[in-house]
């Protein structure tokens, strides 16, 4: 009797471990996007101010302006990962074309409050990039953890679900940027 009594015990002690693992895991990665997040709306609260400095040197890329804005808009309506993911990668193309615009005005680059700005999004696109890295990290160990024996168990029995990675959906982001200016 002693030893049956010893191994339900143990199987509850095994239980319990594998549940709370798996709950710190679930809201590591819940963290993990709250800092991305975090860091892609300071890059659109930075955004304003660049369109504004850009302007008045761009205005035969109004469209471009025009779309950053539009997507700044739109990512404060998203409400999933995978919305604001791609909400993000379309932007960050956006961005990529207004520096390198930015390379063929030498007075725009001169410009304080620009320079400034660029250093700002510069950092911000750092901070984005390791958080993406950390997040998609954090969903790696996640999603181990809910396929290996013996959490795979427990996970089932308490309904823990895979999370998604951030990544990239358009290859249209991962291209170099070309300027045009032969409108």
């Amino acid at each position: 009797m002693w030893i049956f009594l010893g191994i339900v015990i143990l199987l509850v002690i095994l239980i319990i471990a594998s549940y709370n693992s798996l709950v710190t895991l679930r809201q590591r990665v819940k963290n993990a996007w709250s800092q991305i997040d975090v860091q892609l709306q300071r890059r659109f609260d930075l955004i304003p101010n660049l369109v504004e400095c850009v302007k008045g040197y761009m205005s035969h890329e109004e469209d471009v302006l025009t779309k950053v804005t539009e997507l700044r808009t739109s990512w404060a309506k998203a409400g999933t990962v995978s919305e604001k993911a791609e909400l993000d990668n379309e932007l960050s193309g956006a961005l990529k074309t207004i520096m390198a615009v930015s390379e063929n005005y030498p007075d725009l680059k001169a410009s304080q409050n620009f320079s400034e700005l660029q250093e700002e999004l510069r950092n911000t696109e750092n901070k984005i990039s390791y958080s993406r890295q950390f997040y998609n990290d954090t969903v790696t160990r996640y999603n181990t953890k809910l396929e290996v024996f013996p959490s795979n168990i427990i996970a089932g029995m308490f309904h823990f679900t895979a999370e998604t990675f951030f990544k990239v959906d358009s290859d249209e982001v991962r291209k170099n940027v070309k300027v045009d200016f032969g409108k």
